[in-house]
């Protein structure tokens, strides 16, 4: 009779012929199970060997084997060991096999983690209790079902993209019924002009011309065609609050903190025209919430947020592009003379100069003429090529020399409020709008609790009343004050705004109105409104303009409830 030594001997000889055959591993959906089967391997060996390279390298081919098989047949927790995060198996090298503690891995790993350690104990990887070689214990399992949740979440996705289908289609089909409308609307114009003119010289032939109502109707034509506005898509997002648009590469950006309590921060790219593409992006824990996004010419994206970073967006991937010392970040813009600096605002009022060349510090660093916040920042360039910086905090718009350091406070732009928005023709310095809400004035007498809670502003979900002031240049570095209207702004939020250029030295200013919940346009300088853009269900949170290098314009509203993208003829 052989001893016991002997056949332990034999059992290690036999292992590799014996582990050769393939290990099986049942895949069950999370709602049934798998087929029976499977086979049980004979005992292996529990003795320490002295031919360890012969069974290193048998236990690593089944270790590969292991491996294919988890990665063919799919993973779930619960059934993969810890070491290697390979899903175990019911015989073979990787078998299932605890240790005296009580802790299961597969036997490869336990094995290779004796040798490892280079003595006749180990200790366990999870609690530290040392276990032999012969302690190893193998578990008879005759199947390993491995849960596969592939096909429940298949069909989660299609029942997805089926409603969204749906809902897609009854848009589509509201829009046509609306654009037949307006098909109708205009061919009635069109048949009332012809009568009107058929009549006009009918009576121009009867000695008694009438001008005039050419002339209004020649004029109310021209009006409605100074510019168009085609909703060119709708995005569905969930807590977004700023945006950003490349209209070259036709791609938006919108931040905000993910739905749920504690959520982190995200960062989400969208394709403009496919509502499919909806690329979320995982920012650092330390970012908080981003307060503004700036798309540089080479089609960079930068991030100022409230995590003291400025960070940049490129080929997928989000990277620090600086520390903000002093304070967090409120603002950002590039620079339309240089294609790799741009501008950053701070909370207490800085304004920073950067060369996305070079990271270790600022290239300017100017103090504010207040501790407020810079939330917005426009760079525009002057007939004469000269580049002029401005900025906007409670206070009011600001220009900024930055080549001598200098900054001042626009005449006649003191006390008129709080300074909640400024546009700006893009690229250029001609026109601004700066928007304000009414300034809350405390009393004095400090004891009066009272009177402050009177005074304080009463949040009514429609806006309170502010006004929009149109600056016209008049010199270099000169603007001066030319009209003034109301209208429903923000109650607490510093919202955006925009300047939108329409040809023949025509503008239209553009404001998300809280008491729309959408996006009204102004006549430049006349301020007579234009039109009111399709509504949201909450109020607006951002608006931006871009133009893309083709010529290509656009114009994105976002709430926390959907982005818009408007096309611009």
């Amino acid at each position: 009779m052989p001893s016991a030594s002997g056949s332990r001997s034999r059992g290690r000889r036999a292992r590799p012929a014996a582990e050769a055959a393939a290990p099986r591993v049942v895949e069950v959906s999370s709602s049934g199970s798998g087929e029976e089967g499977g086979s049980e391997e004979e005992e292996a060996s529990e003795g320490s060997g002295d031919d360890e390279r012969d069974r290193a390298g048998s236990a690593t081919k089944h270790k590969a084997a292991a491996a294919a098989a988890a990665e063919s047949e799919g993973e779930a927790e619960g059934t993969y060991c810890p070491i290697c995060m390979v899903a175990w198996t019911a015989n073979g090298a990787h078998r299932v096999s605890c240790i005296p503690c009580g802790h299961v891995y597969g036997r490869y790993c336990l094995e290779r983690w004796l040798l490892q350690c280079g003595k006749k104990k180990a200790p366990c990887p999870q609690c530290g209790k040392r276990y032999k070689q012969n302690n190893i214990i193998n578990l008879y399992a005759p199947e390993i079902a491995v849960v596969n949740n592939d096909l429940e979440k298949q069909v989660l996705s299609l029942r997805e993209k089926n409603e969204y289908l749906e809902k897609q289609r009854s848009k589509l089909l509201e829009e046509i019924k609306e654009h037949k409308k307006l098909i109708m609307l205009q061919q009635n114009i069109i048949c009332e002009s012809s009568s009107k003119r058929q009549k006009m010289m009918e009576q121009s032939s009867g000695g008694m011309p009438d001008a005039d109502p050419i002339a209004s109707f020649t004029e109310d034509t021209d009006h409605s065609n100074l510019c168009s506005f085609a909703l060119q898509n709708e995005f569905f997002v969930d807590g977004a609050r700023v945006m950003g648009i490349d209209a070259s590469s036709q791609t938006i950006f919108t931040s905000g903190r993910a739905p749920g309590v504690g959520a982190e921060h995200i960062l989400t790219k969208i394709n403009m025209f496919a509502t499919h593409r909806m690329q979320k992006i995982h920012l650092p824990p330390d970012t908080k919430a981003i307060r503004d996004i700036c798309i540089l010419p080479g089609g960079h994206a930068v991030f100022a947020s409230l995590g003291r970073k400025l960070s940049l967006f490129r080929h997928l991937y989000t990277s620090l592009f600086c520390y903000l010392d002093q304070a967090p970040g409120w603002s950002c813009s590039g620079d339309h003379t240089s294609s790799t600096h741009l501008f950053a605002g701070l909370q207490n009022g800085m304004l920073l100069v950067f060369d996305i060349r070079q990271t270790s510090a600022p290239l300017h660093s100017m103090t504010g003429l207040s501790t407020h916040p810079v939330h917005t920042i426009h760079s525009a360039v002057d007939d004469s090529g000269s580049r002029k910086v401005f900025s906007a905090s409670s206070i009011g718009p600001c220009i900024w020399d930055v080549s001598e350091n200098r900054l001042s406070l626009l005449h006649e732009m003191e006390n008129k409020g709080v300074c909640i928005s400024l546009a700006c023709v893009p690229s250029s310095s001609d026109l601004l709008v700066a928007s304000y809400r009414p300034k809350v004035e405390l009393p004095d007498d400090s004891t009066a609790t009272q009177a402050i809670i009177s005074q304080s502003p009463a949040l009514t979900g429609s806006g309170k009343l502010g006004c929009h002031t149109l600056l016209k240049r008049t010199a270099t570095t000169s603007f001066a004050k030319d009209r003034t209207c109301n209208g429903n702004v923000s109650e607490l939020r510093m919202t955006k705004s925009a300047i939108i250029p329409c040809g023949g030295n025509q503008h239209l200013f553009a404001y998300g109105d809280e008491s729309l919940y959408g996006v009204r346009t102004w006549q430049l300088p006349s301020f007579q409104t234009y039109t009111h853009l399709k509504p949201h269900r909450q109020p607006i949170l951002d608006l931006r303009f871009a133009e893309s290098s083709t010529g290509v314009r656009y114009l994105g509203c976002l709430s926390a409830e959907k982005v818009q993208v408007f096309r611009i003829r």
